[in-house]
């Protein structure tokens, strides 16, 4: 066994997550900032940018979920995993065929609702003790960075 594994305590947020969760803050932060400080020419660029990592990133937590309940065959669990997915899909089609800021505003709702239910599986014992101190500022910062950027 190694050092690491054995010194391993399932309520501490493990090393690597607390590097890498704050690290995918980065294109949140920068594409809010962006959409206030670009050229007007470069909005529609950096807008889609910013939604198509959103979308990613929701994806990303939906399969989380996925990979939560899918050794345990939890079927709700497993049915809401995708609903992220297609929502950023929604996201990524409401960009292209209407316009940034509704896109925005569908991103800024799914985290919001997403966080509810990552937080009661976590209640429930159904991810680490950790996730929720992981998952509720980094969805803070990144509905705040979605929001300023609707707003641009």
């Amino acid at each position: 066994m190694s050092t690491e594994a054995a010194r391993f305590d399932p309520a501490r947020i493990p090393r690597v997550a607390l590097w890498l969760g704050p690290l995918g803050l980065i294109p949140f932060l920068a594409g809010a900032f962006a959409l206030w400080l670009l050229p007007a020419e470069r909005l529609p660029d950096a807008s889609f940018a910013l939604i198509g990592y959103g979308a990613v990133i929701l994806s990303f937590l939906g399969g989380v979920h996925w990979g939560l309940a899918a050794p345990a065959g939890r079927p709700l669990q497993i049915g809401f995993s995708v609903l992220p997915a297609l929502v950023g899909w929604l996201a990524l089609l409401v960009a292209i065929f209407h316009a940034a800021g509704p896109a925005l505003w569908l991103l800024v709702a799914a985290f919001a609702i997403l966080l509810p239910g990552d937080l009661l599986v976590a209640g429930r014992g159904l991810a680490p003790p950790w996730y929720p101190r992981l998952r509720v500022p980094l969805t803070l910062v990144v509905v705040a960075c979605l929001a300023v950027a609707a707003l641009a």
